[in-house]
This record gives C-alpha cells, structure tokens and sequence, in this order.
C-alpha cells in the first residue's frame, strides 16, 4: 500500500487562505470525488468554488478508507483505485482555479440579511457566499477507539488509527488490531514492504474469520503458516509500559488466556464512525442524519444550500458515487438563478460549445 498523505493527491493549486473575508459564490463542503465533481459542474457555469475539507488531503472517503481498492463501477473508467480516481478529478477541475482549505471543518453557518451566508471555520476562515454545497458523505469521520484506559496517553506517538507515514514504522514491533480490509492490508504492508518492514507484526483480532477480501485473507493466512507473521484470536485488555513507553498489550482469548503480546506500535483499525457535526445546528431537515433534498435541484429545505452524496437522502436515493455525480449536475443548475440573477442559463455541451472549449483549455474538435 502506498505512503498515503497530501503528497499523493494534493493538487498543486490548493491553498489556504485565512485572516480576511473571503467573498465568493460558492463554498463546497467536502472533498471527496462527488464534491470535487460539483466544482467541475460549477465550473462549466463560470461558477468559481472554495471547497473545505476536515482531511489534510482530498479525497474523501476513497482514499481515506480504500486508497488501493478497485473501484469499477465509474463510466468509461473500467477499473480504478480511490487515490486514481481523485487524482483524475483533481486534474479535471484543475481549469477552474479552486481554493481548497484542508484540515479544517465548519463550525458556524449564518444566513445574512442579503440572503448570503457568513461561513466561519475551525482554522478561523471566514466566507461570504452565495450558495453552499454540502458533499461531507456521511459526515466528519471519527475512528472508532480502543476503549482501554490510560492507553490514549500513546495517541498519535504509538497508538494510531490511521497510517499517515508508514515509514515510521520500519523495524518496529507492530501490533495491529482488527479484521476488516484496513487490518489486513497494513498487516501485509508491513510484512512484505522492502523499506518499510516492520521487525515482526502481530494481527489481532476477536473471531477467526475476517470481513476482507479473500485474497488479502488468503496471503495473510499463508504468511502466518510460514511465521512470517503472527495471528491471535482475542481482544486487547490491558498493556505495558516501559520507561513511559508503550512496551507490551496483553491479549485475552475467548477462553480467558491472557498473553503478553510485545509492541512498539499499536494500529488499530475498528472503522470510522460518520458523524454531521455542526451540520445537525444549521436548521436544515434531517431524516437518520442525511439531509432531506428535492430531486430538481438537490436543495435542502433552506434556498441556497444544496447537498450532494451520501450526505443527502431522497425516495430512490442511491449511495453511489455515480448518483452523486447526477447530482451535483442538477444541484450546479440550481444555483445558478441564485448566482446569476435574471440571467438565462442554457446547457451547453463540452463537445460543441466554443465557451466550454475555452473555459476548460482545450482546442475545439477538427471538422470532419
């Protein structure tokens, strides 16, 4: 598995700008592949977005959950991972200039007397904006902790929940906790990466089965046949320190047996719980923690605010990255009376029209 981080799919435009107040017509919510695709259908509006993300990077939850993964169900794309799929839509918007202000979430949203709306973020940037467009998928994700007390003290310097700079990790002890995709992957990662091997790895998980894909169980079961690697069925129950260091967890099986398991690192990778955060104070409608949209123009209950993803639910809503790319055509059309007062909005096609050509860089089609 590649080093993830900004380096892998941080667009060379990107930057934050913070201290004044920046007016714009449109803020994006979410960096993910469907709120990269709503710049991409603002764009070719002449609509020019800031898009704000609670991740260092974007990407959204394919590259935060399944970088490596094959994805195949994008049109004209018949395979492609996460981390590919957002590099190529990073180069898709790339013609439209947007600012992305990463690492930071919204904390406050205000509709001003004009109708516009004051956004005010964690990092304290501030916008005046036109119109917003929520694309947080199913909210900020939280990792899910090991719930063992004390143990947090090692956060961030021995106990992680994602794996930021895996080389780091080379010649360590590794602990990894967990049965799905995450657990196993990095469990390989570690075992048979040429400069980034860790000096053994320990995958420790409640049941024998895992919910991964059969060939990465398949090559994890192999390597812990040949010792490669070890395997324990348990749970994490208690641990060591040495000199204020982590040292040891001590793993207690089904039957109750304790072992001591040797650890200077502990990945633990139990998912990422979504939650909406602020979303849920700005008085939009909500139903089981999506927000409630029309199916003409995907705005929530209040004018000017669209949502897009698996962040919104209507009758027939589909959680795919394909309907939320629909969406984000018919969310982009609905602003632009918003934007664009009293101005007709015609659809143009990329293939004919000469705006769109120039709008995106590229030379118009040679006559047959």
């Amino acid at each position: 598995m590649p080093e993830q981080g900004p380096s892998a799919v941080r667009d060379e435009s990107i930057e934050t700008l913070t201290g004044t107040l920046i007016e714009t017509d449109a803020v994006v919510i979410g960096a993910g592949p469907v709120g990269l695709f709503q710049v991409f259908e603002l764009g070719l509006l002449d609509i020019r977005a800031h898009v704000i993300d609670a991740l260092p990077y974007a990407g959204g939850q394919p590259v935060e959950l399944y970088p490596d993964k094959p994805i195949y169900d994008i049109p004209g794309l018949p395979v492609c991972t996460g981390r590919e799929l957002t590099e190529r839509l990073l180069e898709q918007i790339r013609p439209f200039g947007a600012h992305f202000h990463l690492e930071q979430e919204v904390v406050q949203v205000r509709q001003e007397a004009d109708d516009r709306f004051h956004v005010v973020t964690s990092k304290g940037t501030r916008f005046l904006t036109k119109t917003i467009f929520i694309a947080a998928g199913v909210g900020a994700f939280q990792p899910r902790p090991l719930k063992l007390g004390g143990l947090e003290k090692f956060d961030n310097t021995q106990l992680f929940y994602r794996v930021a700079a895996p080389s780091r990790f080379a010649g360590k002890r590794v602990v990894i906790v967990g049965g799905g995709d995450s657990a196993l992957d990095w469990a390989l990662y570690f075992v048979e990466h040429e400069t980034h091997r860790a000096l053994s790895v320990t995958l420790i998980h409640r049941r024998d089965s895992f919910q991964a894909a059969p060939a990465t169980v398949s090559k994890v079961k192999a390597l812990c046949e040949r010792g490669e690697m070890a395997f324990l069925v348990g749970q994490v129950t208690d641990f060591e320190e040495t000199s204020e260091r982590l040292s040891a967890v001590e793993v207690t099986s089904p039957d109750e047996e304790k072992r001591l398991v040797p650890a200077d690192v502990l990945l633990v990778f139990f998912g990422l719980s979504p939650r909406l955060g602020p979303i849920a104070d700005w008085g939009l409608d909500i139903e089981r923690k999506q927000l409630l949209v029309d199916t003409e123009k995907f705005s929530t209950n209040v004018p000017g605010i669209f949502a897009v993803g698996d962040i919104n639910t209507y009758p027939g809503k589909k959680k795919l990255i394909l309907s939320g790319f629909h969406e984000c055509a018919l969310a982009a059309f609905g602003a632009a009376p918003i934007i664009f007062p009293g101005k007709n909005v015609m659809l143009q096609y990329t293939t004919t029209s000469p705006r769109l050509h120039k709008a995106l860089g590229v030379s118009p089609p040679s006559p047959d």
